[in-house]
């Protein structure tokens, strides 16, 4: 079968019907996708113990649930929707590693670095002064996943993208250099991120 013949939407119908071929199929059109995420996301990855071949399983989970659920009628073009279900498989995965070795906030998002040169620590921005630090009592909170479903609803993707990488312990130098970007862009994405954390903290 040569996927030439047929469309992305008609090989995903296959899909639908159990057509293990049609999914062979978009797997090596599209297996570009997942080698570039995968490689966007495995410094991140190693840094909270997660190795290439996990990593690589998740991708696969990812890529497979965007096939599954690919609807031409309400997604965007395959392509599209396959990035996003595999960057959120493995941004999810890494915060997942990230917490379950506490280093939420504590370590990830720093509470001493002050993002600029006139800017708070977050430490200072959050804490009420009066009990121990909130952040590492979130840490251990029973509602630490509805925290992180919060904030991940709360940011937009490129938000999402530089705030998983934050969570692993990169500073905004090497994020910047990871995603392609300006030290100026991450550092101004951290801004937001960070006031949009303190609100749902606030809110809570």
């Amino acid at each position: 079968m040569d996927y030439k013949e047929y469309s992305d939407s008609e090989l995903c119908s296959m899909i639908s019907e159990n057509n293990e071929d049609a999914k062979d199929i978009l797997y090596k059109k599209y297996k570009y996708i997942n080698d570039l995420i995968i490689k966007k996301y495995l410094l991140s990855a190693m840094k909270v113990g997660i190795e290439y071949n996990d990593l690589y399983q998740e991708a696969l989970v990812g890529f497979s649930d965007a096939l599954n659920s690919y609807n031409e009628k309400k997604e965007a073009a395959l392509p599209t929707f396959i990035t996003l279900c595999v960057e959120r498989r493995l941004q999810n995965t890494i915060i997942k590693a990230s917490s379950e070795k506490n280093t939420m906030f504590l370590r990830a998002l720093s509470l001493d670095y002050q993002q600029t040169t006139d800017d708070s620590p977050l430490k200072e921005i959050i804490s009420d002064n009066h009990k121990n630090d909130p952040l590492y009592n979130i840490t251990h909170d029973e509602n630490y996943n509805e925290l992180m479903s919060k904030i991940e609803n709360e940011l937009s993707d490129n938000e999402n993208e530089v705030f998983t990488l934050l969570i692993t312990g990169l500073d905004y130098i090497t994020i910047a250099k990871q995603l392609d970007k300006t030290p100026k862009q991450v550092d101004n994405t951290i801004q937001r991120i960070k006031n949009k954390v303190k609100k749902i903290l606030e809110n809570d």
